[in-house]
């Protein structure tokens, strides 16, 4: 069989079948979809690397940064919507590439997005250990530093070079820091997994309290930010002047290539599009609630960010913002009230959980799916007596998760979940087109418009900013996508059920 042979998109469907039939349950409406979304996206992105990637990249075009990423989402949203109502199941992109484009590029999607997820909670937990600490520190408790942080970083310093056959790749070598373990963030990935594990409902209204807490918070910051830049404009103007800052010779370090590596860094936190559309098998009525689910999340978030953004670099010049805590910083510069730097610390802390939360979610129905398509061992697929949840595959991401963010830097995540999320997003934009074309008989409760233009402009952009990200970050995806193809030759391709037909 080829390795290109597409899954029917009747099967599928008949595999959307609700609780009653044995599979996962139905919980959750449009509301609950925009607060998964929110939960997922506004997180490490907005509060850790809003700062430093205006400092490092974009200074105040920051703004233009996160304009671009909710340009490629809304491409990418758009191309969401039209298969999360056609194709209603868990598994998300890789569901999607499998109806489209056939077996071996919905693994190579799939195994992706498990790297995307299993570092993007990782990620995530390593910024709620930054920030925990933080909040410990205003009543003056420490943590013992060989517990407090990664015991491997990055050597921005230095460059060598790995030799792969005929490619050889310069990259920055990981050194050991001297501590032992980052233990808040194996905490918070260990903790999140026993409520994910309870069930979705739960999940889902531990994860609505979070996002009220930090979307609350974060209105009354822009609101606060507002005033104060309205009684200091001339602060302001100093502090926007340049917009953007000349390039200084190095490529993607301001000017306009500063602007679209920001971007590409910042893109990991749209992640959350993808695990609204992994929640399609337990959405209540999802022609109707996906759509409402991916769009609500990318207006909502996209106000968020480009209202924050514009606040922080208005307080602040953009050049001291290379900190772990940017709105602190900022508050703490123009004397803003101590409880209004508390109530961010508290959002900061509870946006990072609910992101957390939301990533973990993610991963095990990506498993879950790849596990009743035979790609992976059935135990991925098993789901809890009575919770009806892919326990096993929770365990094991949460697991799994702790390790990595138990031992690796935020930066080293991030950049790996980045290029995986645009990956994702641009083969999502490609597949919907495909797909119009193969099978243009298929009912489609909501058709993308404009296509192809909507699915060309969403690869572009994608595959731009890809681009935009250190060859340290391609070379990791290339050994990543290697211990891949290992997996897929070795053992899915014996095991596929549209191979072989069903497991017995």
């Amino acid at each position: 069989m080829s390795l290109f042979q597409t899954k029917p998109v009747a099967t599928l469907i008949v595999e959307s079948i609700g609780h009653e039939h044995g599979g996962m349950k139905r919980e959750l409406n449009a509301l609950n979809l925009i607060s998964l979304g929110i939960g997922s996206v506004v997180g490490a992105g907005i509060f850790v690397l809003a700062g430093t990637s205006a400092a490092l990249y974009a200074g105040p075009a920051i703004v233009m940064s996160y304009i671009l990423c909710g340009i490629s989402c809304l491409f990418a949203g758009l191309c969401y919507a039209e298969f999360a109502t056609m194709i209603p199941v868990a598994g998300s992109a890789y569901t999607y590439t499998y109806a489209t484009m056939g077996e071996f590029l919905a693994w190579i999607i799939g195994w992706d997005l498990i790297l995307e997820y299993l570092f993007s909670g990782a990620a995530v937990a390593v910024s709620w250990s930054g920030a925990v600490q933080g909040l410990l520190g205003e009543f003056g408790i420490t943590l013992p530093s060989f517990i407090g942080s990664a015991p491997f970083a990055i050597d921005r310093a230095h460059m060598v070079t790995t030799n792969f056959g005929l490619f050889a790749f310069e990259h920055h070598p990981l050194i050991a820091t001297g501590t032992l373990i980052n233990l808040p963030a194996v905490f918070i990935s260990l903790a999140l997994t026993v409520v994910l594990v309870i069930g979705i409902k739960a999940s889902a209204n531990f994860n609505n309290t979070m996002v009220l807490i930090k979307v609350g918070v974060l209105l009354v910051l822009m609101a606060y930010g507002a005033w104060w830049m309205l009684g200091h404009q001339d602060i302001v103007a100093a502090n926007w002047t340049p917009f953007i800052p000349a390039n200084n010779g190095t490529f993607g370090e301001f000017g306009w290539s500063g602007v679209f590596k920001g971007s590409a860094v910042i893109f990991f936190a749209y992640v959350g599009f993808d695990n609204v559309s992994c929640a399609a098998q337990e959405a209540k009525n999802p022609q109707r609630d996906m759509p409402i689910g991916l769009l609500g999340t990318l207006a909502v978030c996209s106000f968020l960010f480009i209202g924050v953004s514009l606040v922080l670099t208005g307080m602040v010049k953009y050049t001291g913002l290379k900190v772990d805590a940017p709105f602190i910083f900022a508050l703490q510069q123009v004397h803003a009230p101590a409880a209004l730097r508390f109530s961010i610390e508290i959002a900061t802390l509870a946006g990072l959980t609910s992101v957390a939360l939301i990533s973990l979610l993610g991963q095990p129905r990506i498993f879950f799916s790849m596990a009743k398509d035979g790609l992976l061992p059935a135990c991925f697929s098993r789901l809890h007596p009575r919770f009806r949840t892919p326990y096993l595959a929770t365990i094991l991401t949460g697991i799994v998760c702790a390790i990595v963010a138990g031992l690796l830097p935020l930066d080293l995540l991030g950049e790996l979940i980045s290029i995986g999320t645009l990956m994702a997003f641009a083969l999502v934009c490609l597949g919907v087109w495909v797909l119009r074309v193969k099978r243009p008989d298929l009912s489609r409760p909501f058709r993308t418009p404009w296509l192809p233009i909507v699915s060309i402009l969403g690869v572009a952009t994608c595959v731009l900013q890809m681009f935009m990200l250190p060859p340290d970050t391609w070379l990791r995806l290339a050994i990543w996508m290697a211990l891949g193809f290992a997996v897929y030759f070795g053992y899915s391709v014996r095991h596929s059920t549209l191979r072989h037909g069903p497991r017995k």
